[in-house]
């Protein structure tokens, strides 16, 4: 087997010997630093070029036959995979990790285990796959074990509700983009699923300009629900607040980034045209994720909501990158994916482990828990800085990329687009009312007389979470470290597109 299907298939494989008896958290720990010792692996060993193509290739034929494209199970990586698989194994091992023991887990262990490993094993088989048929449906078998963590081992009262408007949110999205992707094929004639040969269909023999602005909507439009594109986006925040932490965890921080990935990967290159068309709206639908969805993530009153509302706030940022359409702004949403998976994953871990201590995440029942608890307030304070944009973090340096390539262009009248930034950076004020706020409530106000405190983080719950920690600062103070992976491959899809 090649490097890459031993990353793709080894969570899965665990997944299965855990159904089968093997030790649920021993299999699934130990999978998982292996997923990250491969990732790692490929990062060391990755070519970085100007061409930034696929590299690490593997494909093998399954199916050929008249009148059916061509269906193989091919792998591969470029710099802005490579960087998406790097975040899909840190955030994996972290949840593993923080999961609770097989004991403290009221149901089937091996059950909870075991969706953890196919949610993480399905994230990288979707961004590793070059077959547009595996590439949508690793995503698909990521999807079926989160709504079922949710309905199963979720928290409140409210959680098999939650579990069943998730799916049927994600689960039109996805009828939506196969559409979509339907299309898209049937329209460029192709006799094979290979996205670089379908990518380069188009750019030699584009799609008739109106059938395109079909496609890029429905690309759009589905894509855009699974990353809870406003108006699409009430089901992700009761979804994590209710969702068991580590499922949180991966969704927010990996799965979610699926949609961006695709929008990237397949609905500007295939269809540029009708991206442009429909820029405009674009720009409208990602200022309501940065600043209405902002307003009402300030409006919160328990912590684990407000940060499932503010991961919907941050994804405008990564819309308006990819608005931007060069390679500034691009890259910074690719970069601004991992910084974002990273710190919201760390936020709910942190979340998760405050609400098994206290027993709530109320601010009106929660305060001055710094002063007992220092080493939880030190790791959240960290994470809040890195959410809100703090230089030091990825997160600043993907922002302002974001930023830079919005309003990148020779032109010096104001687009658009400019216009959208200027509005935009409003949200950078915003997230730091919502989380400073937080933060001085839960950790810095009045202790309620009600509340005891437990002891503070172990070791054991901080290792993991340090690990995204400081994979957050190292990025932050040297953006190259991945920048390097991502600015060729992005320059490579660019260029197609424009070609």
């Amino acid at each position: 087997m090649s490097t890459l299907e031993l990353l793709v298939f080894l969570p899965l494989v665990a997944a299965l010997a855990v159904g089968l008896g093997a030790p649920a958290r021993f299999t699934a720990l130990g999978a998982s630093v292996l997923v990250l010792c491969f990732a790692i692996f490929c990062a060391i060993n990755f070519k970085t070029n100007l061409e930034g193509g696929m590299q690490f290739e593997s494909t093998r034929t399954l199916l050929e036959m008249q009148g059916f494209p061509k269906l193989s199970l091919a792998f591969g990586l470029d710099g802005i995979s490579l960087v998406l698989v790097l975040l899909s194994a840190l955030v994996l091992l972290a949840a593993v990790w923080v999961a609770p023991a097989e004991s403290s887990i009221k149901g089937n262990a091996r059950l909870y285990y075991l969706s953890l490993l196919l949610i993480g094993g399905g994230a990288i088989g979707a961004f590793t796959a070059t077959d547009l048929f595996f590439l949508y449906a690793f995503h698909e078998l990521a999807l079926i074990p989160t709504f079922l963590m949710i309905g199963i081992f979720g928290h409140g009262e409210q959680r098999v509700r939650t579990a069943w408007t998730i799916t049927i949110f994600l689960g039109v999205g996805s009828l939506i983009l196969l559409v979509g992707l339907i299309l898209a094929v049937g329209a460029l004639g192709a006799t094979t699923f290979d996205v670089a040969t379908l990518t380069a269909l188009a750019k030699d023999t584009p799609i008739a300009a109106e059938m395109q602005s079909w496609i890029f909507l429905l690309l759009f439009i589905g894509f855009g629900i699974l990353v809870s594109l406003f108006p699409f986006h009430s089901w992700a925040a009761p979804a994590y607040a209710e969702a068991p932490t580590p499922v949180a965890m991966l969704h927010a921080g990996v799965l979610k980034k699926f949609g961006l990935y695709g929008l990237i990967r397949l609905a500007m290159p295939l269809a540029p045209a009708g991206a442009e068309k429909w820029l405009n709206l674009v720009l409208i639908l990602l200022l309501g994720n940065i600043l209405y969805i902002g307003l009402v993530t300030i409006a919160q009153k328990k912590l684990d909501r407000m940060l499932g509302y503010s991961s919907v706030m941050h994804m405008g940022y990564a819309f308006l990158g990819i608005a931007a359409g060069n390679v500034i702004g691009v890259s910074g949403a690719v970069l601004l994916m991992f910084a974002h998976g990273l710190s919201i994953a760390l936020l709910f871990g942190l979340a998760g482990w405050m609400r098994d201590q206290f027993g709530t995440l109320d601010f009106d029942r929660l305060g001055g828990i710094a002063k007992p608890m220092p080493k939880l307030g030190l790791m959240f304070g960290f994470a809040a800085f890195a959410s809100v944009g703090l230089p030091g973090f990825a997160n600043f340096a993907a922002e302002v990329e974001i930023f830079f390539g919005a309003f990148a262009g020779e032109d010096t009248a104001m687009t658009w687009i400019r216009w959208a930034t200027i509005g935009a950076l409003w949200g950078v004020v915003i997230s730091a009312v919502y989380m400073l706020r937080a933060y001085r409530t839960v950790f810095m106000g009045p202790k309620p007389d009600k509340l005891t405190t437990p002891a503070d983080l172990s070791w054991a719950t901080r290792i993991p979470l340090l690990l995204l920690l400081v994979a957050l600062i190292a990025v932050g103070f040297a953006p190259d470290l991945l920048n390097q992976f991502i600015r060729p491959a992005v320059n490579a899809l660019l260029l197609g597109v424009a070609g």
